[in-house]
């Protein structure tokens, strides 16, 4: 078994099952993503919070796995060629994830280079979209009297939003009948627009009936409703 223990993040959460993948992480969108991947595989982790309200994310250890400063993280003690792996981004640890499971892509080229395609789509788009959406709906920027900004990301997340429904109207997941990775990515962000961002009617979710369906889908899976409150909050 590997040594964590020469791995900064270690000192400050300590690993009591070194076996196991490390998760660092909040039960943010981009969080969650990961806890409920390593859910619905089946593979052995150990989650550690990272509080954003006493600057976790900003600490040398922290920092020392993520120069970044951006939950989720890794650390995988059983990386290839049997070494640990640190790793950061979302999106990079689905697809690490997916790959050392063998499950949610496909593993026709064809197919796995499609499902990246809708990855990138959550990543490049939905992501950062509903997130500014979010700040100016909910958080500080709701207070500023130009709207223009607000309803800039409102229009965007309409797109987005469109995209997302059309290629949903004849399939039951993102790539058809088989739930992957891009659903893992991209449904938290739906779920958490027109939940936590309370910006539903804002964008007019009522109009992506597709979107809906597949989310209310997504958040009756087990693993989905384990990971939404992982890592738990004090």
């Amino acid at each position: 078994m590997s040594d964590l223990s020469t791995f900064p993040i270690t000192e400050k959460w300590p690993a009591s099952q070194p076996d196991r993948i490390q998760l660092y992480s909040l039960p943010t969108p981009n969080g969650v993503k990961i806890s409920i991947m390593l859910e619905e595989t089946g593979l052995p982790y150990e989650p550690h919070l990272v509080s954003f309200e006493s600057n976790d994310q900003m600490s040398p250890e922290f920092l020392s796995l993520n120069p970044n400063n951006k939950i989720p993280a890794i650390l995988d003690p059983d990386g290839p060629g049997g070494k640990p792996l640190p790793l950061f981004e979302s999106g990079a640890i689905l697809l690490y994830l997916a790959d050392k499971s063998g499950k949610f892509i496909p593993a026709d080229p064809a197919g796995r280079y499609e499902t990246i395609q809708w990855l990138m789509f959550q990543m490049g788009g939905i992501g950062p979209m509903f997130g500014q959406l979010g700040f100016f709906n909910k958080f500080a920027g709701k207070d500023y009297e130009d709207k223009r900004p607000r309803d800039r990301y409102v229009a965007e997340s309409k797109r987005l939003l469109a995209v997302l429904n059309q290629r949903l109207a004849e399939r039951s997941w993102i790539m058809g009948d088989a739930y992957t990775i891009a659903d893992i990515a991209t449904f938290p962000w739906v779920r958490n627009l027109i939940g936590f961002y309370e910006a539903g009617d804002l964008v007019g979710i009522a109009d992506f009936p597709h979107v809906t369906r597949a989310l209310n889908a997504f958040i009756a899976r087990p693993a989905v409703i384990a990971g939404l409150t992982i890592p738990k909050r004090p």
